[in-house]
């Protein structure tokens, strides 16, 4: 059996250390009690042969001179004697049984109202003539040592319990409060916090180290993320200047060209430089999304709303390539987020749409919730992305057509993540059986 929680193991530890403790207390009880039993046993059979006398010598007269010796001597004062005859009447003895007790061992109990005996053993031998006698010894010092048995074994094995339960209580107290430390470091970077670390004590001991350990590897990662994200951010500072001095070069050129061959040569030129642009543009966006600093904007708004908002204004885009979209976000459900990234990303899925699918596809737009998650979908009917390729498309420049004839640079999808990934969601690539569905879930607000 797996156990998936530190609450399910602490469970079972209990339980498990619960059923030992009780079946050791039962055990050694039950234990101690035939011991004492056996010895009680081997008492009665050695005083039962004594007095009961060999074979020819077990007159009831010779039998009660030596019941009289036995109950005067300090080894056997304790001890009960009862002699009867073949039709079950009392010949004699030191003791009175309301009930004929059956030939061989058995237990005496406080019902059978021997004086001064509340528990013990008795033992019923033939001593000839058809007579029996019946030899009676305690199990107990004392009245009710049965019942102060039992509270001594629960007093010991209580205490145990109660010292390993408090324990474990602090053990998975102080463990659950290190772990969940950890998790709300690992929940605040995955939000974006890259700074934020796991709190250490001055104890010294094997959390703190832990602790440490852990706070350097975060320290190290967030260096690494840190260089990869100011080269790609430098680069694309560094080249957009010389690419816009470069564009407005070439549109300052196109209204010189002499010719129309010339002008439609630089157009061409202009239209790559305004590709590099946009790319260098999401780039930068995607870096900006990714550092966490748009959440302190965010506020509750409708996202059927925004939907419905971008929906109306793309209806034109949309309908001038040819293709037909359809919305459903009738139902208000409110999240908490940025209007503006959650807008940017459903004209981001929008384009893509346009850009992938066939003149006469459908784009379809649908916003629905659950109890606890709102829902963004937007499906098309073209021809979809086959599943070993969908991870590629949300990587940046993530591109299907490896020999980048199509338009697009790969950071659409990308951006839509990282908008998704900032409002604490996520994006998944679907069949829409044909065509791609792209959802987006979102935590309710």
């Amino acid at each position: 059996m797996r156990f998936r929680s530190l609450r399910a193991l602490t469970a079972a530890f209990l339980l498990v250390f619960l059923v030992a403790t009780l079946g050791t207390g039962i055990a050694i009880y039950s234990a101690t009690l035939r011991t004492i039993e056996r010895l009680v046993d081997r008492r009665i059979l050695t005083v039962n042969h004594e007095v009961g006398g060999a074979r020819g010598d077990r007159r009831p007269a010779d039998i009660f001179r030596r019941i009289d010796a036995a109950t005067r001597q300090r080894d056997t004062g304790d001890i009960g004697f009862l002699l009867l005859n073949a039709q079950g009447r009392s010949l004699g003895g030191n003791i009175v049984l309301p009930r004929r007790l059956p030939l061989g061992f058995s237990t005496i109990e406080a019902d059978d109202r021997i004086a001064g005996l509340s528990a013990g053993r008795a033992l019923v031998r033939d001593v000839g003539g058809g007579m029996t006698l019946t030899t009676v010894a305690e199990t107990e010092p004392f009245d009710d040592y049965g019942a102060a048995r039992v509270r001594i074994y629960l007093i010991g094995f209580g205490s145990i319990l109660l010292i390993v339960v408090g324990g474990l209580v602090y053990f998975v107290v102080t463990i659950g409060r290190r772990i969940g430390e950890t998790r709300r470091t690992v929940d605040a970077i995955i939000d974006g916090d890259m700074a934020r670390r796991v709190p250490v004590d001055g104890s010294g001991g094997e959390f703190a180290q832990q602790a440490r350990a852990f706070n350097r590897m975060l320290d190290r990662i967030s260096e690494l993320m840190a260089s990869i994200s100011n080269v790609s951010n430098d680069i694309a500072h560094d080249l957009r200047t010389p690419l816009a001095r470069l564009r407005s070069h070439l549109a300052l050129v196109q209204r010189q060209a002499e010719t129309e061959a010339q002008r439609d040569d630089l157009a061409t030129a202009i239209a790559m430089s305004d590709e590099l642009l946009d790319m260098f543009a999401a780039m930068l966006r995607i870096a900006e999304v990714e550092g966490g600093d748009r959440r302190a904007a965010f506020a509750p708004l409708d996202l059927a709303a925004v939907a419905d908002e971008i929906a109306t204004m793309m209806q034109p885009v949309v309908a001038d390539s040819g293709r037909i979209l359809e919305v459903d976000a009738s139902r208000s459900i409110r999240v908490v987020g940025d209007r503006h990234l959650l807008g940017q990303m459903l004209v981001n899925l929008l384009e893509n749409a346009i850009r992938h699918t066939p003149a006469g596809a459908r784009i379809a737009i649908e916003v629905t919730a659950t109890a606890a998650t709102a829902i963004l979908t937007v499906s098309d009917n073209g021809p979809g992305i086959p599943i070993d390729r969908r991870a590629l498309a949300l990587r940046r420049f993530g591109r299907l057509d490896a020999s980048r004839h199509d338009a697009g640079h790969g950071l659409g999808l990308p951006l839509v993540a990282a908008i998704a990934r900032l409002h604490r969601g996520a994006i998944s690539l679907e069949d829409a059986a044909p065509g791609l569905r792209v959802v987006v879930t979102l935590p309710a607000g």
